[in-house]
């Protein structure tokens, strides 16, 4: 019913840039919160930013200052430009949305994750 598809992952140097993409598709009405979470190798998914339809922020104190969550409302889109990227930063991210589908009601619906890894 929902799809949400991530782009822009991949490999990139120490104190470099990428912006990921994520768009939702599908039969979603309405969406309230959208967001980014990340989960590196053997640890727990974490959350990394997050933005209100209205266009309120929340960060990652490990993220805050480097990157900045955007949104597209007519496009159902979520963007985070990731700047000064550390190799902590490696992990795969998860976008994720609190939408509503009509005859469903209000779910959480998330992407397939994109790698991304910080390394020289």
């Amino acid at each position: 019913q929902v799809h949400m598809v991530e782009s822009g992952g991949g490999l990139v140097q120490p104190g470099g840039s990428l912006r990921l993409s994520c768009a939702a598709s599908g039969r979603i009405f309405s969406i309230n919160d959208m967001g980014w979470y990340r989960q590196a190798p053997g640890k727990q998914r974490e959350l990394v930013a997050t933005i209100t339809s209205g266009g309120s922020t929340n960060y990652a104190d490990s993220v805050k200052g480097r990157f900045t969550i955007s949104r597209d409302n007519a496009k159902n889109t979520v963007y985070l430009q990731m700047n000064s990227l550390k190799p902590e930063d490696t992990a795969v991210y998860y976008c994720n949305a609190d939408g509503y589908v009509s005859g469903t009601g209000w779910g959480d619906y998330w992407g397939q994750g994109t790698q991304v890894t910080v390394s020289s």
